[in-house]
């Protein structure tokens, strides 16, 4: 049967309609923001009306930022509304990877651009250093279809199949919260640059869910970082307070940190599995073999690769030194430390006895 109905996209509310969805006013309650304050506006000179809604809304803005690393609508989601403009590194190319290849997208907003946020877009191949780089023991991980981190400080997002091994999105913001929307953006970031690349045939889907926080608590010694059984022998000299602090989840990327922040203490002891082979370059067939690791094989500072049902996993162990780097300081005996923590880690993700 025929319909004669008109199209609701050629009425004058279909076409107000789409026009605030271009700009970012997607929600009912952006709309409704929208409506406040140009209702408050109308109290004042049309001059100013019109530099107003030039700074509340992003009138004229653009409708995706940095190559298409996102649109106007998911900077939108996690800065909130405003006009959007954007600032390329001199070299910025979207399909380049190294940490000085970035581009940042800004969020202004008030009659006199009192308040700006900023997110900057990097992606980053992760080929030579530790796939613990991106351990954290405070991030919230997310694993599936899509995977990742959010911390305090940054999100990331790996790359989809077809893409090269161990590229990842990054983006950094210092609005801290709103980890979900961090999330979101790191993946349609990661899907961005995919297709930037030509190297993945389908989307990542967003996260479902993130992990919750990792708490600090105070060690138990004979199951540590709550891997049962894993009890290396502990300086007798190490009496002070050692807080222990475990991400709750182990995909992508398992980790747990003893003592303190690793970034300035060298004494803090750091152990990272990496469940997800995407996020790092390196690959089984990189490694050394040796007699005292089983069947693993070293591959890259204090980390191997084994097979674990059927795909490459990596285990780092890394940092409990002096502050001169001497001698181990938390766990004398490392390799007793590093067979106990194969034994009980491999065992911890369903993996195939590696000693």
């Amino acid at each position: 049967m025929r319909n004669d109905r008109p199209d609701d996209s050629d009425s004058p509310d279909g076409r107000i309609g789409a026009a605030l969805n271009r700009r970012g006013f997607t929600t009912r309650r952006l709309r409704v923001r929208l409506a406040v304050g140009v209702l408050a506006l109308s109290l004042v000179p049309v001059g100013a009306v019109g530099f107003a809604l030039y700074r509340l809304t992003n009138l004229g803005g653009p409708d995706s930022v940095c190559d298409g690393a996102a649109t106007a609508d998911q900077v939108h989601d996690l800065l909130g509304s405003g006009r959007i403009s954007e600032r390329k590194s001199i070299y910025y190319s979207a399909t380049e990877t190294s940490t000085g290849n970035s581009c940042s997208a800004t969020v202004s907003s008030g009659l006199f651009n009192t308040s700006e946020k900023t997110v900057r877009f990097t992606v980053v191949l992760n080929s030579k250093e530790d796939p613990a780089e991106l351990a954290a023991s405070d991030a919230r991980l997310f694993s599936g279809d899509s995977a990742g981190s959010v911390t305090p400080s940054a999100a990331w997002a790996v790359l989809p199949d077809g893409c090269q091994k161990g590229l990842r999105a990054e983006i950094r913001t210092s609005e801290t919260g709103n980890d979900e929307a961090r999330a979101r953006l790191a993946v349609a970031f990661a899907n961005a640059a995919a297709k930037t690349r030509s190297c993945a045939d389908r989307k990542l889907a967003a996260p479902n869910s993130l992990s919750a926080n990792g708490a600090e608590t105070d060690p138990d010694w004979a199951n540590l970082c709550g891997l049962p059984g894993f009890a290396p022998a502990k300086n007798p000299e190490a009496q002070w307070h050692m807080p222990q602090q475990v991400t709750t989840a182990f995909g992508p990327i398992w980790s747990c940190t003893i003592g303190g922040d690793p970034s300035y203490d060298s004494r803090a002891q750091i152990f990272a599995i990496t469940t997800e082979p995407r996020t790092t370059a390196l690959t089984q067939k990189d490694g050394k073999e040796s007699s005292d690791v089983g069947r693993a094989r070293w591959v890259a500072g204090g980390t191997l690769v084994a097979t674990c049902q059927g795909k490459d996993v990596f285990f780092t162990v890394n940092g409990g030194y002096t502050n001169g780097l001497e001698k181990p300081f938390l766990f004398p005996d490392q390799k007793d430390l590093l067979r106990q923590f194969l034994t009980a880690g491999g065992k911890a993700i369903g993996c195939e006895p590696i000693l």
